[in-house]
């Protein structure tokens, strides 16, 4: 129970992973005396974090330092991230790493017992830390423990948010559907923080889990806050081609080799950006991950892929690392190869396709995770600060979690602290919601004709031709074009079940408006982005313009028609925009 009754609190967290779980403690940790909840939709040591596999990175070695860290953000992102944030970011990196093993994450350690670092593709040093390769798995049990400790946490464990609740100006709480009751309730709160994740599953081949539909990007959006930068969309360069699933960049870190059908080591064909002076970085497969998925489109141009059930592919060899290297430092790799495409290997080559990973942008925040709209903050990779800019580098999104979930729950928590309890229309607005979802969803089911999954499939082939890893005018129109008849044909999106207890087809068609209400961001963003930069393509504007686009975009909703688009400045502190290389 909140301390003003049932169902209120002083901050709420919507979503249970690393993000929202850091940002719990953050809040606990900075007033004891504040109630805190959680709401998920899955049980939070089902969220996504857990599945991250390769690592966090963060300066811990003597030959490494937090500007060389900060530089390889930096020119990684192209020139796009806010370096007063990443500044911030790669300072409280290593303070939130240690802090995280004195909560029992078992980090890898060398031989002398120093913590074990590997490299990541577009670092210079070696500075990635992990826990074999189940890194996301061991951090966020580490934090789930340790938000048990917290009494003024309390957790609404499988609840469905549908919408923010704002009032006087203010965001002060959400409507949430119990998923086992099918009750719908108004959850009050003097601050909200959303820690929601990414909207992989806009696209159809992705590495991200199925709660992952832009849920908490949707829902701020829809509030009148901006979406930022959502153009960027991050490919892993190894995904299963049908699954999706991850092969974690440490595969590619002890050594793999990607090879096209004539058995040859494409990459070395492709400016990665990449010194060969830096022996670190020992093999070309681990330049940023935007070249090397755009690098498999080209031997894909070229017809050096393979052509399977599910499309197109090239293949991972570790191989040559052999069975004990595999065994302890990538042995999830060798567990998911065995599970989902019936190999091994320690003896055969591992299929592998380009898949939708992460989203660089997200809700607009400040360096604090504050949004525009007051009482409301975002971390983690439903947020933009940004610090990922055009490109993420691999494995710093978990310490990104780490970083601004902790920032957001400080703010959070000094913001509620100077704030009446939460308004006393909450229950109104959440039976007006009730009334909303029954009206749009329930009404007239035998007058209905669309189904979920179709739409849901469209959306996918629009995305994938269109938003995909290169883009153009004409594609992007026309995608434009697709998903606003998409969203009008939701309307007529036939629910056999009209109840709400347990109705996995409702949630779907919620997350499907969710999907489509970031879909048409990413593609507004990317049309009037005019230049190409890290993960955003355009073959009709290949060259990177300083001039007119070293700015932010900031995508507002407009009700029918197009998104509106602006633009902010990019923050430089440090290192002017220059050559994309690393080292």
């Amino acid at each position: 129970m909140g301390r003003y009754g049932p169902n209120l609190h002083d901050v709420l967290i919507v979503g249970g992973g690393g993000a929202g779980l850091r940002a719990a403690i953050a809040v606990a940790e900075t007033d004891p005396n504040l109630s805190v909840a959680v709401v998920s939709k899955v049980y939070p040591m089902r969220s996504h974090t857990v599945s991250a596999e390769g690592g966090a990175a963060a300066v811990i070695k003597p030959d490494d330092s937090l500007d060389e860290h900060a530089y390889d953000t930096i020119s990684g992102g192209d020139w796009m991230c806010d370096q007063d944030a990443v500044e911030a970011f790669v300072k409280e990196a290593p303070e939130e790493m240690i802090q995280l093993e004195h909560w029992g994450c078992p980090w890898s350690r060398e031989e002398d017992g120093s913590i074990a670092v590997r490299p990541f593709g577009g670092m210079v040093k070696k500075r990635t830390w992990f826990a074999a390769d189940k890194t996301g798995f061991h951090m966020l049990h580490s934090m789930f423990q340790t938000t048990l400790k917290y009494d003024p946490i309390r957790r609404y464990d499988e609840y469905f948010v549908t919408s923010l609740l704002v009032d006087d100006g203010r965001c002060q709480g959400v409507v949430a559907l119990e998923l086992s009751t099918g009750k719908i309730e108004a959850i009050g709160a003097r601050s909200v923080i959303l820690c929601t994740g990414g909207c992989g599953n806009v696209f159809p081949f992705t590495t991200n889990a199925n709660i992952k539909t832009g849920d908490g990007m949707a829902m701020a959006y829809r509030t009148g806050v901006a979406l930022k930068d959502m153009e960027f969309v991050q490919y892993h360069p190894t995904g299963l081609p049908f699954t999706g699933i991850l092969i974690t960049e440490a595969a590619r870190a002890e050594g793999g080799y990607l090879l096209n059908k004539e058995n040859y080591r494409y990459l070395q064909d492709y400016d990665l950006g990449v010194p060969e002076e830096k022996p670190v970085l020992r093999s070309m497969e681990l330049g940023p991950r935007d070249r090397l998925s755009q690098a498999f489109v080209k031997e894909l141009e070229k017809g050096r892929t393979f052509e399977g059930p599910y499309g197109p592919f090239v293949h991972l060899d570790v191989r040559h690392l052999g069975k004990d290297v595999i065994e302890e430092k990538i042995p999830f790799v060798r567990e998911l190869c065995r599970k989902y495409e019936n190999i091994d290997p320690v003896h055969e080559m591992i299929p592998v396709r380009p898949v939708v990973h992460y989203m660089m942008g997200g809700i607009d925040t400040d360096i604090n995770s504050s949004t525009s709209l007051p009482g409301l903050f975002a971390a983690g990779e439903a947020a933009c600060v940004s610090i990922n800019g055009a490109n993420r580098l691999g494995s710093n999104s978990l310490t990104e979690l780490l970083v601004f979930g902790a920032r957001a729950g400080i703010s959070a928590a000094e913001f509620a602290s100077k704030q009446q309890k939460p308004s006393n229309k909450l229950e109104a607005l959440a039976n007006d919601e009730r009334k909303r979802i029954e009206k749009k969803y329930f009404s007239g089911y035998a007058k209905k004709s669309e189904r979920i999954s179709v739409i849901r499939k469209e959306m996918h082939q629009t995305m994938e031709r269109g938003a995909g890893i290169y883009r153009t005018e004409a594609s992007l129109k026309n995608s434009r074009s697709k998903i606003r008849e998409l969203q009008e044909r939701l309307d007529s999106c036939s629910i056999r079940d009209e109840t709400f207890t347990f109705n996995t087809e409702l949630i779907a068609a919620i997350e499907l408006s969710y999907m489509l209400d970031v879909a048409e961001s990413i593609i507004e963003s990317a049309l009037n982005r005019t230049e190409s930069r890290g993960s955003h393509q355009r073959e009709d504007h290949p060259e990177r313009d300083d001039q007119n686009f070293l700015v932010h975009s900031l995508a507002y909703r407009a009700e029918k028609e197009s998104p509106r688009v602006e633009y902010k400045p990019v923050t430089i502190t440090r290192w002017p925009p220059g050559e994309r290389k690393y080292g």
